[in-house]
C-alpha cells in the first residue's frame, strides 16, 4: 500500500506546484495584478472634483500700461495651456487698458488678422480680406523681412470648365538666421482626424513630434519650439520675440466639394493647412503676399465690396523652393540684423508684442504687448 501511495503523493505535489506557478514568474515570484481596463488617467488639471487656482502673471515690463500689476486668468479659462484641447486658453496682455486676461482658442482663427485659410483667403495686417490664388505646385513668399522668411507651397487642381486653379496651402517653410524649418500636410486619400498628417523638418533633417495634446519639441540649437494643440493635426510654432504660428491640417470635405464643385478625385482629399500668424518684431520694409499688408505705407489695391477681392503679385513673390529667398521682392538678410538666437527669450505669450499697422494711422508698424 505504501508503494501505491508514494506515486499518488508525488502526483498531487506536482499538481499543486503547477497551480502555484501559474500565477508566478519563472523565479516563483507572484505575478503583478492585471492592468485596469480603460483609458489612461486624465492630467491633474482635468481630474473630476479637483479645483486648481487660475494662473496669473506679474507684468514686469516698465514700458507696458499694466506694469507691476498681477493679472489673473478668469474662471472661464483658468490655464494658459488647458488639459482639454477644446478648451479656450488664457491670454494675458500687459498693455491693455483694463489690464485683464482674455480667453481664446489655441488653434488658427480663420477670421482673425494674419490668417490664411481655404482657397487661400487672407486677412492682412491692415484687417482687409483678400484672396491670393498663386499657382499649383509653386512656392510664394508670404513674409520676407530681414530676419524672417516664410514661404508657402500651393497645391490645387483646375476643375473642368474653369479658367483658374483652385489652390490651397500645403506646406510652409521658415528661414531665420541660418536655420530652416518646414511643416507640411501629407497627401492622403481618405481623411481620419485620429491619424496625424503633419510632417516636419529642421535644417533638412526629419523631426518627429509624438502624438498627443501638449506634446512638444524644441530645436537643439535655436529657440524654435513646436507644441501640439490637439492630439493630432494642430500645432503652434513659436520663435520667441519673432513669431507665433498656429496651424491646423484639414481636408476638402465632401460638403466643400459639393458647394464649390472642386471635382476632387477619389484618391486625394487635398489635405491642406489653415494658418494664423502673430508677429512680434517687424521692420517697416517687410515684403511678401501677407507681409506687405503690415507696412505702415501700404495702400491695399484689392477691390472692396466684391465677393472675392484678389491680390496679385505672383511674379513678385514667386520663389524657387520652399525655403529659398530668391523672389524679386524678397529682403531676407539675417547678417544685417540681430539673429533670432540673439533676441531676448523673455518675450513669452504674456508679454509678447503683436505687430500690426492697423492702429498706427500711417505712422509706422505698431507692436503691442
Amino acid at each position: 500500500m505504501e508503494a501505491h501511495s508514494t506515486p499518488m503523493f508525488m502526483t498531487l505535489l506536482l499538481l499543486l506546484s503547477s497551480i502555484a506557478l501559474s500565477n508566478a514568474d519563472l523565479y516563483g515570484n507572484p505575478s503583478p495584478p492585471p492592468p485596469l481596463a480603460g483609458p489612461a488617467p486624465p492630467p491633474p488639471s482635468a481630474v473630476a472634483g479637483k479645483v486648481f487656482p487660475p494662473q496669473s502673471v506679474q507684468c514686469n515690463d516698465p514700458f507696458t500700461k499694466c506694469f507691476a500689476q498681477n493679472i489673473t486668468c478668469p474662471q472661464q479659462c483658468p490655464a494658459f495651456k488647458p488639459a482639454d484641447p477644446t478648451a479656450k486658453a488664457c491670454v494675458i496682455d500687459c498693455n491693455t487698458p483694463k489690464c485683464e486676461a482674455t480667453c481664446k482658442n489655441r488653434t488658427a482663427n480663420c477670421n482673425g488678422v494674419g490668417s490664411a485659410c481655404g482657397d487661400p483667403r487672407f486677412i492682412g495686417g491692415d484687417g482687409i480680406v483678400f484672396y491670393f490664388h498663386g499657382e499649383t505646385n509653386s512656392h510664394f513668399a508670404l513674409v520676407s523681412d530681414q530676419n524672417l522668411q516664410i514661404n508657402a507651397r500651393f497645391i490645387g487642381r483646375r476643375p473642368e470648365g474653369r479658367k483658374r486653379d483652385n489652390t490651397w496651402i500645403q506646406a510652409l517653410g521658415l528661414r531665420f538666421n541660418r536655420h530652416t524649418f518646414t511643416l507640411s500636410a501629407k497627401k492622403v486619400a481618405h481623411w481620419d482626424n485620429k491619424v496625424d498628417q503633419l510632417a516636419f523638418t529642421y535644417d533638412d533633417q526629419l523631426v518627429h513630434i509624438a502624438d498627443g495634446h501638449l506634446s512638444s519639441w524644441s530645436a537643439p540649437n535655436s529657440p524654435l519650439s513646436v507644441e501640439r494643440t490637439a492630439n493630432h493635426n494642430a500645432i503652434t510654432v513659436t520663435l520667441p520675440g519673432v513669431l507665433e504660428l498656429s496651424v491646423t491640417v484639414v481636408p476638402i470635405t465632401k460638403e466643400d466639394d459639393r458647394i464649390h464643385n472642386y471635382q476632387i478625385p477619389a484618391d486625394d482629399c487635398f489635405a491642406h493647412l489653415e494658418v494664423q500668424f502673430r508677429f512680434f518684431d517687424l521692420s517697416e520694409q517687410l515684403e511678401g503676399v501677407l507681409g506687405q499688408t503690415y507696412r505702415p505705407d501700404f495702400q491695399n489695391p484689392v477691390k472692396r465690396g466684391v465677393a472675392m477681392p484678389i491680390m496679385g503679385g505672383e511674379n513678385k513673390y514667386r520663389t524657387s523652393s520652399l525655403v529659398s529667398t530668391d523672389c524679386q521682392y524678397c529682403i531676407f538678410n539675417p547678417e544685417a540684423t540681430l539673429s533670432a538666437e540673439a533676441k531676448p527669450l523673455a518675450l513669452e505669450s504674456a508679454n509678447a508684442m503683436e505687430c500690426t499697422s492697423r492702429f498706427s494711422n500711417g505712422r509706422g508698424v505698431v507692436c503691442r504687448r
